[in-house]
């Protein structure tokens, strides 16, 4: 089942291991892992290499430890990777525009594929989305409505790769949203401008247009990106 490994950096090629194990069917979702001695002899390596392996899996989101029971593969992997790229990003001082750059080339195409592919119930979801956003002028709930309303899109798509992409930066997400929408509507009176925006990219989905769909969501993350750029703001103040 499992091979020895000889290499120094030993807990890379167990977690490679068990990675192609799970893409081949070896393991499933749900699976029960060997203990941390069994996967050390198995391996032919230490039960610490075997713990830093499994404490990495368990990080970027493909195991989960349950209390007195072991190391199991997930039965989702929709948050897999979920927080590393976000502590690599802050770690680099990534800037406000990579955010956006990403969004554009990630949201895009992303609420196209939606406008495509939305079933009633989630088209239902948005809608809801959109009316609490209306009605609530706490800007705090706005900016995890807001956020929320693009991640429904995403999972829209049907496409679990780009929602986990937008799971792996997450947190920078969260920060973002909240704080642009501070900033926007802090240069002038933009809560129509966003408002009207967000039922654009709505209207295009349920319309079944994805070409809409995307001038709509280009036209959104570029007025973002104008709005913030004026001062050039790094993502430190963001």
């Amino acid at each position: 089942m499992f091979k020895p490994v000889k290499n120094t950096k030993v807990y890379e090629h167990i977690i490679e291991q068990i990675q192609n194990m799970i893409a081949d069917g070896t393991l499933k979702q749900g699976d029960k892992l060997p203990s941390e001695r069994d996967l050390a002899e198995s391996l032919k390596v230490s039960r610490a290499s075997v713990r830093e392996a499994l404490r990495a899996l368990e990080i970027i989101g493909i195991t989960e430890v349950r209390q007195g029971e072991g190391n199991f593969i997930k039965t989702s992997f929709d948050n897999c990777l979920f927080e590393p790229l976000s502590v690599v990003f802050m770690l680099n001082k990534g800037k406000a525009e990579d955010i956006l750059e990403l969004r554009s080339i990630l949201e895009i195409e992303t609420v196209a594929l939606a406008a495509a592919r939305i079933t009633e119930e989630e088209l239902k979801e948005l809608e809801e989305l959109l009316l609490q956003l209306k009605e609530t002028e706490d800007e705090g709930i706005n900016a995890f409505l807001d956020k929320k309303f693009h991640y429904k899109i995403a999972q829209a798509s049907k496409n679990f790769l780009i929602v986990n992409i937008l799971n792996v930066i997450s947190s920078l997400m969260d920060t973002f949203i909240k704080e642009a929408r501070g900033k926007i509507l802090n240069c002038g009176d933009n809560t129509e401008v966003l408002m009207q925006q967000h039922e654009e990219i709505y209207l295009s989905i349920k319309n079944k247009n994805p070409k809409a769909a995307s001038l709509a969501m280009s036209k959104h993350l570029q007025f973002v990106y104008d709005t913030l750029m004026k001062e050039k703001t790094p993502i430190e103040r963001l």
